[in-house]
């Protein structure tokens, strides 16, 4: 789509720093990106990423827009409908750290403006890229249970949106990805402790395949979780995003065909007159940088015009989710009280 990718940064801080440190890794590995400079609302955070890096700065966002033509957004969530829709409208390519929006309607209003437009918009779900999800990609996978806890110490940033838009979102995602299926039904408790906003969830979503999902969110646990867990016909799959592996055990029925198979075996067992084998293999790749990868496929879908791994439809089914999620939360708490 361009010879170059001129790229601006909006957002120093945490997760604006790690950005900007991954661009300049990339920039060494691609002759195609030119890193333009970054805007913050907070001239102090700008010139520590420019005495950090070296990098250039912009006193407003308008001179920055008119020097590229993709945009990075790693500001509060509040603030990414209103850098979004700019940037669209002005036909610049878009990465908006995940959740897309933080409410349904400025997501569809952000779907709407990027329709017929030549550009590409991805959003930063990175778990996606996450090494332990990444070592499934040669699993057929047709899960009929999952379970997820992602369980985080309290911590003041991202406390502007629901617990829901900031953990239980990237799950949301990974399990309507996963499972590429209609929902039936959806279930949901609740309740706010530090903040004013919903801090500990627990959803249960039924889809229409049969298969059913139970997601637990917490941003005030004691100690840090990031697991998933997937049952389907004969295999049982753990993931651990925490330490970028997971755990993968098949139930083999053939004797013959476990002489074939990877992996540690277990057994065989008697069950039903029948022998029963399982396989076991632990899968860890420690050799991927999710953001540095998650933004080398970015600047891949704009040169080679491919559609992103994580588009905007994508972003607005997850946020479409969490929406529904939070209303059945409010609709609990109002008949409590």
């Amino acid at each position: 789509m361009t010879d170059k990718i001129k790229i601006g940064i909006i957002g120093c801080g945490h997760l604006g720093k790690f950005h900007i440190k991954n661009l300049i890794e990339l920039k060494k590995e691609r002759s195609d990106i030119d890193i333009k400079g970054v805007y913050d609302i907070n001239p102090e955070k700008m010139n520590a990423m420019k005495n950090d890096f070296g990098i250039n700065t912009f006193s407003n966002k308008d001179e920055l827009f008119k020097e590229i033509n993709t945009i990075i957004i790693v500001t509060p969530t509040v603030t990414h409908y209103e850098f979004a829709k700019e940037a669209i409208e002005k036909d610049i390519n878009c990465f908006i750290e995940k959740p897309i929006t933080g409410n349904l309607t400025d997501a569809h209003e952000l779907l709407e403006s990027a329709n017929n437009r030549n550009i590409k918009i991805q959003i930063g779900h990175i778990e996606r890229f996450n090494p332990a999800l990444l070592a499934l990609e040669n699993y057929e996978l047709n899960p009929l249970f999952i379970e997820s806890h992602r369980l985080s110490e309290f911590n003041p940033r991202g406390t502007d949106v629901s617990v829901i838009q900031d953990l239980m979102i990237h799950d949301i995602d990974i399990i309507l990805n996963m499972v590429k299926s209609e929902i039936e039904s959806i279930e949901a408790n609740g309740v706010a402790v530090i903040t004013d906003k919903i801090d500990i969830a627990n959803s249960r979503i039924k889809f229409r395949n049969g298969c059913v999902a139970n997601l637990t969110a917490s941003r005030i646990s004691q100690k840090k979780m990031r697991k998933m867990r997937i049952f389907q016909k004969d295999m049982y799959i753990s993931v651990d995003f925490s330490r970028n592996s997971s755990e993968i055990f098949n139930i083999i029925k053939d004797e013959k065909s476990a002489s074939v198979q990877k992996g540690f075996l277990i057994g065989p067992f008697e069950f039903e007159k029948n022998k029963i084998i399982i396989s076991y293999e632990n899968k860890t790749v420690t050799d991927i940088n999710p953001m540095k990868y998650e933004l080398n496929k970015f600047f891949d879908s704009i040169v080679k015009d491919l559609k992103p791994v994580i588009d905007i439809e994508s972003a607005v089914d997850a946020v479409e989710v969490a929406h529904i999620i939070s209303g059945k939360i409010q609709e609990t708490q109002i008949k409590i009280n």
